[in-house]
């Protein structure tokens, strides 16, 4: 594949405040090359990718696998913006758009009792009413600190993270210090806009410390991978130019209402001007749920991996009419629908809206959209009815609607470990992958993160990342592997090894491993050097805060771990047919 044209920005349209280059890509999944664009001449792998403030300049912290074509937060810095002056100078809704400065301090995976060193970019942000702020969530990610500067002022006020939404790329902020509001209007909000509606993109951009005014035209409405957040909702496709920095800012319509939030580009030698903006619904079902819990909740899902029923032949023998619904090939143990859906119905309708063969639905007059639109409307706890068509039977069945629970999570703020006589025990997690590198899990562990569904909620796979040496663990080098069992008990996650370990009355420690690999501690020795490893590591504690809290097994149904859940691509953009998809 041809190599991507090269990409200078930095912080996926979030600009690290630094004269260094520094690259913040973001494809649609966050740590690693999970998401494709959903277009079949545009499937191609996507990731996150980052040169921030480092040892060495321009440092490069996250990898892209492929580079022909890829949804990023950052653009060229060469792609030139249209400042229009005429209509846009005076108008008294740009100074509700503000810019964001972050120091932002991550997590280290690879050694996940301390931090990674601290980096800044800079983003935009707007005022939306009742001393609040809204700016995209890969501007805040992991922040230590958070400043905003208003139009025509020198002052930089603190502000705080209310709530953040990873799947939608969404974050609410609020500023304390009344002087910030004075004389300020919050924007109002605009209807979904049509095709080739005129489109105003304002924020802070590179290039300039003062406000940027971009204009382009809407040439697509449709349910699009969001980078950040490993996700599919509903986004709008612009030409305006999008460049590092915009990151938060809003999108304008020709009234002067804000339609959208400004958030990614899709980048490639055979593309030029292809942006993403975040449209109202989104932002308003992120704004009410945050409303109507006190927190973020997530997009819901069905958690069903359908298939498209295009041939005829297929509808005749499911019995089921021409050009109508999609076969139901698996169901996720964690979803509620498992427990009314099977495999092989055939899911005609939604909450009374009939679903094409190619999993579309009616979408405003003339037009047609992805059925995950409508189960993305919905909230958390919500309950949809169900059409199917099960063995030439129409049934109709209600379950209710819930984000989805991945094995291998996409983003851990704060990951756990446990540290027994030097062997160093975490969760794995897209995160620890992108640190680590693929060719360190090996074949069989990789194929399992990305194939693999959870079988109950709470589960992961827990993985020895590393041994610290110590005589105690002498024969047992370092290791990249997943831990089955404890003391013959099939591991649930990093909380039950560590009840598991606490409650220990054998005399040994026994850790069985993936192909049968065996590591074997006496207890008491294991208990004295154990100190002795810390303190020589300059390790604080043995163990993440979270494994002090009392263990609670999340498994309802132990029958459940004898499923097997291997070889099912776990998103959309992992699967190479275009007859399949996840909803």
């Amino acid at each position: 594949m041809a190599a991507v044209a090269a990409l200078f920005s930095p912080s996926s349209l979030c600009v690290p405040s630094s004269s260094r280059k520094t690259t913040f890509f973001c494809s649609a999944k966050p740590w690693r090359t999970r998401n494709r664009v959903p277009d079949k001449h545009r499937r191609n792998e996507l990731e996150s990718i980052s040169q921030r403030k480092g040892k060495e300049e321009g440092r490069v912290v996250k990898s892209m696998k492929n580079k022909e074509k890829s949804l990023l937060y950052d653009c060229n810095l060469e792609e030139q913006q249209v400042l229009d002056t005429n209509d846009y100078r005076g108008s008294s809704f740009l100074n509700a758009v503000v810019k964001v400065y972050t120091t932002h301090t991550s997590p280290d995976y690879s050694l996940p009792w301390q931090k990674q060193r601290q980096y800044a970019s800079t983003g935009s942000a707007f005022m939306i009413g009742d001393g609040k702020l809204l700016t995209n969530a890969h501007c805040v990610e992991h922040s230590a600190q958070i400043k905003v500067k208003k139009r025509g002022d020198d002052t930089k006020y603190v502000a705080k993270v209310l709530a953040i939404g990873i799947e939608c790329d969404m974050a609410l902020l609020s500023v304390e210090n009344e002087k910030f509001w004075k004389g300020t209007e919050p924007l109002s909000f605009g209807r979904l806009p049509s095709l080739q509606d005129s489109v105003t993109v304002v924020g802070y951009p590179l290039g300039g410390d003062t406000i940027s005014v971009t204009k382009g035209i809407v040439s697509r409405v449709e349910v699009t991978s969001y980078a950040h957040g490993a996700s599919d909702l509903l986004g709008i496709q612009i030409d305006a130019a999008i460049n590092a920095g915009n990151s938060g800012g809003p999108a304008f319509n020709d009234q002067g209402e804000c339609i959208g939030v400004a958030f990614q580009v899709l980048r490639g030698d055979d593309i030029e001007n292809i942006g993403y903006v975040i449209p109202t619904t989104v932002v308003s079902h992120f704004l009410q749920d945050y409303e109507k819990n006190g927190k973020y909740t997530g997009f819901p899902s069905l958690g069903v991996l359908l298939q498209k029923m295009g041939n005829p032949a297929l509808s005749e023998c499911l019995k089921v009419s021409d050009h109508e619904g999609v076969l139901v090939r698996r169901v996720e143990p964690t979803s509620p629908a498992y427990d009314v859906l099977k495999k092989g119905d055939v899911i005609v309708s939604f909450d009374g809206i009939s679903i094409g063969n190619e999993g579309t639905v009616p979408f405003r007059s003339s037009e047609r959209i992805g059925f995950r639109y409508l189960v993305s409307q919905k909230y958390s706890g919500d309950v949809a009815e169900i059409g199917i068509i099960r063995a030439g039977n129409n049934i109709k069945v209600r379950t209710i609607v819930s984000p989805r629970e991945f094995l291998v999570p996409y983003h851990n703020d704060d990951p756990s470990y446990l540290i027994v006589a030097g062997l160093v025990f975490t969760p794995l997690s897209e995160a620890l992958i992108e640190e680590e590198g693929e060719d360190l899990l090996g074949l069989k562990l990789l194929a399992k993160a990305r194939c693999s569904l959870a079988r109950f909620k709470g589960e992961q796979i827990i993985i020895l990342s590393q041994v610290l040496a110590h005589d105690v663990n002498t024969g047992y080098d370092n290791m990249f592997l997943q831990v089955m069992k404890f003391n013959g008990i099939a591991i649930k996650n990093i909380h039950h090894l560590s009840h598991l370990v606490d409650s220990c009355k054998d005399k040994y420690f026994i850790f069985e491993f993936e192909d049968n690999y065996l590591v074997v501690l006496d207890k008491e020795k294991a208990a004295e050097a154990s100190p002795q490893i810390l303190k020589d590591n300059g390790i604080p504690s043995g163990r993440s805060p979270d494994l002090y809290e009392p263990y609670v097994d999340l498994s309802e149904d132990n029958r459940l771990l004898d499923l097997d859940i291997g070889d099912t691509p776990i998103t959309n953009t992992e699967i190479d047919s275009e007859g399949l998809l996840w909803a």
